[in-house]
């Protein structure tokens, strides 16, 4: 796992973010990348920065014995026609000689990028926590992930958002529908996908267990009443737009008399929890979130 080493202040990181989510055009970026010429920071070596390692970053190898994985391509017929995943499950609970384990399910959303190596390792987290998860890549209909995060997020902005998004219902629905799922499932993810968590948390209701959003924009004020899932938002503290979000979503949640806690984690930028970008990077912050995070779904995923 690497360790900290932010050498790029959080205006370089934020003004990254916003090109590529898209918010900025490249000549945008190079423009405002500029200030922080003085620091000895190019445009260039801001992305370099920020360009993930995935492969130090791992923390549960795709061959690791105590795993099953596979890649599962199932129906969306208000989506895109179809969506592939990653579908993972702890080895222990899928004997040859027993019937399998019914588990508890999570549904993992990546970033605007598709589903890159990060979030295949986090799902594989989940499994070496006993659950069983399922991470879609809403790049399915364009061909999937394409091995460059910068690429992934043009292919991102080319797919209609109401069809992603009936993706992600589809893939909910199938876990929670599957033979070795207890049938009670949560949703976390990252960005859009912690945006999207809270969306999924709206439109399943009673459906939805818990949602543990990263870094995700708040719903609707009007929309959190359809809410019935236990929420968990986790945010960076220097991540001030989306963060500022919480004070109102606390509020609505509160008086929706809805099962909910929020952390703001000091000295965390948009994506702390990535590791495999030291830049935005926050151990000590990504470690108490994945904790809080595995304690929120063994709570109301398991009772």
């Amino acid at each position: 796992m690497p360790t900290e080493r932010r050498t790029v202040p959080p205006g370089a990181i934020e003004l990254y973010n916003q090109y590529i989510h898209g918010e900025i055009s490249r000549r945008d970026f190079m423009d405002g990348a500029q200030k922080f010429a003085v620091a000895g920071l190019s445009a260039t070596a801001i992305i370099s920065a920020l360009t993930p390692d995935y492969a130090s970053a791992q923390q549960v190898s795709r061959t690791d014995e105590r795993i099953r994985a596979s890649y599962v391509t199932l129906p969306s017929p208000q989506g895109n026609g179809y969506v592939r995943g990653y579908l993972v499950r702890p080895f222990s609970a899928d004997s040859r000689d027993a019937t399998p384990t019914k588990l508890p399910g999570v549904i993992v959303i990546h970033e605007n990028r598709g589903l890159n190596p990060h979030t295949e390792d986090v799902a594989r987290r989940f499994a070496l926590a006993n659950f069983m998860a399922f991470a879609p890549d809403l790049l399915a209909s364009v061909g999937g992930y394409p091995g460059d995060d910068y690429q992934g997020g043009q292919l991102f902005g080319k797919i209609d958002n109401t069809k992603k998004f009936e993706d992600v219902v589809a893939a909910a629905l199938w876990l929670k529908g599957r033979a070795d799922c207890t049938g009670k499932i949560g949703v976390t993810g990252f960005c859009y996908g912690g945006t999207v968590s809270n969306q999924l948390a709206v439109r399943m209701g009673a459906d939805l267990s818990a949602a543990v959003p990263f870094y995700g924009q708040a719903p609707a004020v009007a929309d959190v009443p359809k809410i019935k899932a236990a929420i968990l938002a986790q945010h960076g503290a220097l991540d001030t737009r989306v963060a500022g979000m919480w004070p109102d979503y606390d509020k609505a949640l509160k008086a929706a008399n809805l099962p909910h806690d929020g952390r703001i984690y000091p000295d965390s930028v948009h994506g702390f929890f990535n590791d495999a970008t030291p830049e935005r990077y926050n151990q000590a912050a990504a470690t108490e979130a994945w904790t809080r995070t595995i304690d929120w779904f063994n709570k109301y995923l398991r009772g």
